[in-house]
């Protein structure tokens, strides 16, 4: 029994050091084709359209939605400890841009772009016309991977900005409406004790997360097998490592943030 788990063990972890390498030689591709080729400008551009724009009806009502039940939470919860809804603004405009903004938006990139990314290479990949490509004189990373990359690391960043405006429009919303908070009062709250460093500390991880995102549906993509069944299992693969990865990648993120003073 015991040999049968050092067995397991073993097994899994040399699994995970070939990945490991495998995404490492991906990423040196990428960033050396990166700037080494031609900039595929209408690619990038039909990328950022898909990952972003077909994203922002997802991104509006989750911020939204998130903005109006903090509101709605923390002027109940206030009301409760002091008889007033008091820092109605600045509570939802501290949680929406340095935590919520960033990670909802990314997860709800990840599960919508992410999984499209995933499957159109993923396909293309069992139906052979990567190796096409590479019979054409064309270099996969170059035209497929690239493209994407840049797409990711420009919409992820804009649609939390977007986020982040939705989400504290919304606690305003219900601030006004449930509460008895004047739009005036809800932007002094937020604009009397957040500063520049609180709004950088939310859109820097966006970058980060973006990168991951990016790197996991396409590696994916790249490494499906079987047909019709592994572009689902591979999908699904992408979509639920990028999710567990944001929320783990937050934590160190954060950490590095507080600990350079952002």
């Amino acid at each position: 029994m015991k040999h049968r788990l050092t067995e397991y063990v073993g097994r899994e972890f040399m699994s995970l050091a070939e990945t490991m390498g495998a995404v490492a030689l991906m990423i040196k591709s990428v960033v050396f084709w990166l700037f080494r080729s031609r900039f595929e400008a209408g690619e990038a551009v039909k990328q950022a359209m898909k990952i972003g724009v077909d994203s922002i009806t997802v991104t509006a009502l989750t911020s939204f939605f998130t903005g109006m039940v903090l509101a709605l939470q923390m002027g109940h919860s206030m009301k409760n400890l002091f008889n007033e809804p008091m820092y109605i603004g600045t509570m939802v405009a501290f949680s929406m841009l340095k935590e919520l903004g960033p990670v909802l938006t990314s997860i709800v990139v990840a599960g919508r772009a992410g999984a499209v990314v995933t499957a159109e290479i993923g396909t293309m990949k069992v139906t052979e016309q990567i190796d096409a490509l590479y019979t054409l004189g064309t270099n996969p990373t170059r035209y497929l991977l690239v493209p994407r990359y840049i797409a990711f690391m420009i919409t992820l960043p804009l649609l939390t900005v977007f986020a982040d405006f939705l989400g504290v429009l919304g606690g305003c919303l219900v601030g006004m409406v449930k509460l008895g908070v004047s739009p005036a009062v809800y932007k002094d709250d937020i604009f009397t004790y957040l500063g520049t460093e609180d709004f950088m500390h939310g859109f820097l991880k966006t970058f980060f997360f973006a990168f991951m995102i990016a790197t996991v549906s396409c590696y994916k993509g790249l490494n499906t097998k079987g047909g019709a069944e592994g572009v689902g299992k591979a999908t699904t693969e992408a979509v639920v490592v990028s999710m567990v990865l944001v929320m783990v990648m937050d934590y160190f993120i954060s950490a590095l943030l507080v600990a350079v003073g952002i």
